[in-house]
């Protein structure tokens, strides 16, 4: 993962200067038998605080949202993150759409006052190592299984007999995620960047395995989730990480992020689908048999049902925002909430019907986890749980039983811990994702990783 920032920024920008990231180069070192490094190689040359160092392993989480930017410092011990502050500030209209940056400028200033609450809430303390969040509709993270039958079984399996699967599965995808793009944009020739990827399963001859080399078999397959993003995105991110003075440690989409952080509370078996209403986006991630198969996103959040308000009533959209918190709070009664309730109940209908194509798509005919999780600060809207409770999953889409649906909370997140409660709601939960990726980015040393970090390399994506 993280040299796949290294690469972008040689894209972006050319070479790098004195003072920015160099990830390690992979190639460098001694290699073990199989052509790999030392897995207790140094981590000096990654540049990333490291507790062996004698460095806090310090960590700046940032949610460039639609409607929010929010800021998380954290600090990681071994598989745990320590909240040290939060910070939020809004954003203007005209900064963000749909998940996108529009206004650079605009975007880094909203995320410097966010960035500077975090700060302050943990005591002065200044995390450069940054990872920061990605979405939008063109961001496009899918999954594949790529096989081979061995001519000779009784062979063990070597390093290049993995990289060759993963090059096949990375290659499947890249096209993949371009013809969608081109599909949805009209544009054949926008270029686009990994961003997030990893290895879910690898089996031998039916058998589940961590690591295959040295395995005999005959049948060998492994499955691949890999998400691209359009480069002019990224760029944009990453200009926006130089504008605070921030080190971008790597750039993940959110819904992959969610998912890898909450996958634990949902059966290995089983699995779930987790949905993220954001201000401009709602992301869907699905999870099955442990492991991230896709990410969906389509451009409908919170702020549609803010100008739904602000357009019916005749009103501002900052007074339409603080009417729909005081609904989503309980706090209007009687005829003035189903005044409210009506006008929102066409803009309920199509994100819901949204939902349903897009959970449709994922699904690809086969039977779906029982567990629908939602995160962010549009699933505070009471019609969002109602519409999702009353649907009749089980007609429409391929469910054995009516999924169970859970509102995430800040408790429900793994290995973050926040001892002075600064975390209080759904809004938070994307930021603690991000968070979660700084820690699995500190103990990421393994075979399969390893094999990923020379593919992609080689590949240049």
């Amino acid at each position: 993962m993280k040299d796949l920032l290294q690469r972008l920024r040689s894209l972006v920008w050319g070479r790098p200067g004195a003072n920015e990231y160099y990830p390690s180069d992979l190639d460098g070192g001694d290699e073990d038998e199989y052509g790999y490094g030392d897995e207790g190689e140094d981590e000096d040359e990654d540049n990333l605080p490291s507790e062996e160092n004698g460095q806090r392993q310090l960590f700046t989480a940032l949610d460039i949202g639609t409607a929010f930017a929010k800021a998380m410092i954290i600090e990681v011990h071994g598989d745990h993150a320590e909240v040290l502050g939060v910070g939020r500030h809004p954003q203007s209209y005209a900064h963000m759409a749909d998940g996108i940056v529009t206004d650079i400028p605009g975007v880094i200033a909203n995320c410097n006052e966010a960035l500077l609450k975090a700060e302050k809430a943990a005591g002065g303390i200044i995390a450069p190592s940054a990872v920061i969040g990605i979405a939008g509709e063109l961001v496009k993270g899918s999954s594949t299984t790529v096989s081979k039958q061995r001519q000779q079984p009784t062979k063990q399996i070597t390093a290049e007999e993995l990289e060759g699967l993963i090059t096949s599965g990375q290659q499947r995808l890249l096209k993949l995620a371009k013809e969608r793009i081109a599909a949805e944009t009209g544009y054949n020739n926008i270029d686009v960047r990994l961003t997030n990827t990893a290895v879910i399963s690898v089996r031998i001859d039916g058998q589940l395995v961590s690591n295959p080399i040295g395995f005999r078999g005959r049948h060998f397959a492994l499955t691949l989730f890999s998400a691209f993003a359009p480069l002019t995105q990224l760029g944009a991110l990453e200009t926006v990480a130089q504008g605070l003075d921030l080190t971008l440690v790597t750039i993940v989409v959110e819904p992959y992020a969610l998912a890898r952080c909450l996958s634990s509370n949902a059966s290995a078996d089983s699995g779930a689908i987790f949905i993220d209403i954001g201000g401009g986006t709602t992301d869907i991630a699905l999870v099955r048999q442990g492991g991230i198969e896709e990410t969906r996103m389509f451009a409908l959040g919170g702020r549609t049902f803010t100008r739904r308000i602000a357009t019916s009533k005749g009103i501002s959209i900052k007074d339409a925002e603080r009417l729909k918190i005081s609904y989503s709070n309980g706090e209007i009664k009687g005829g003035a909430r189903d005044e409210i309730q009506a006008i929102l109940a066409s803009e309920c209908r199509t994100w819901m019907d949204s939902v349903e194509l897009l959970i449709d798509e994922l699904s690809k005919g086969e039977l779906l986890p029982p567990a629908i999780y939602i995160v962010g600060g549009g699933s505070a809207l009471p019609d969002i749980r109602e519409h999702l409770e009353s649907f009749p999953w089980t007609d429409r889409l391929p469910f054995s039983r009516a999924p169970i649906i859970r509102t995430v909370q800040p408790e429900m997140v793994g290995s973050i811990i926040d001892e002075e409660g600064m975390l209080v709601d759904v809004q938070d939960i994307t930021p603690m994702a991000l968070a979660y990726q700084a820690v699995e980015l500190q103990n990421e040393n393994n075979i399969l990783e390893r094999a990923l970090d020379r593919v992609i390399a080689t590949m240049h994506i």
